[in-house]
């Protein structure tokens, strides 16, 4: 009996009808009242609906197969990188004389390209920063004009070359040498 009152305390609590055991008063028994139809055919059985769980477990796959990607994507170089820093000497580029020339000069450019400065009133001086390693080399030009133009270069202060043109379209080059990479290097940022 105690066995029956405990099965039917059980499904009570899960939802489900209690089975009328033998001896209950809600047997099958003569003067029960009850609708013999109703107690013989067994309750259906109802399966959890998983459909949501299914839906749930596609969705968080897929956000991982994007945080997937995205670190992997992410792990390679940037295109966007910081210009590094290059070790530099400062160098001054100085043209003397009178009216107009052409100056071409080396300045912190790695790939090596020249700064053109087209008719720069005389007398011109520019002090740049130029990686070491780099020739300093400033070249001049005169106009048509002519007359006569003197460049000079100097780096970290000290005077290393200087040349004369003179006459129409005359032309002049002056250039040093920079240390290699040392110890003692400045370095502009």
């Amino acid at each position: 009996m105690k066995g029956t009152e405990e099965t039917g305390a059980a499904e009570q609590e899960l939802g489900a009808e209690p089975k009328p055991g033998p001896g209950s008063a809600s047997g099958t028994g003569a003067g029960s009242g009850a609708d013999d139809s109703m107690s013989a055919s067994p309750a259906p059985s109802r399966r959890p609906d998983r459909s949501g769980l299914i839906i749930a477990g596609g969705i968080f796959a897929a956000c991982a197969a994007l945080v997937g990607y995205g670190i992997m994507a992410g792990s390679g170089e940037d295109d966007d990188k910081p210009e590094r820093k290059v070790p530099t000497a400062t160098v001054t580029y100085e043209v003397t004389g009178s009216g107009t020339a052409d100056i071409t000069y080396q300045a912190r450019s790695e790939s090596g390209k020249a700064v053109v400065v087209e008719a720069a009133t005389l007398p011109w001086r520019k002090t740049v920063a130029v990686p070491l390693g780099r020739q300093a080399i400033v070249s001049i030009t005169l106009g048509e004009q002519g007359g006569e133009a003197r460049c000079a270069v100097a780096v970290r202060g000290r005077h290393v070359q200087g040349a004369t043109a003179a006459g129409e379209f005359g032309r002049a080059t002056c250039s040093g040498a920079l240390p290699r990479e040392s110890g003692a290097e400045e370095r502009e940022g």
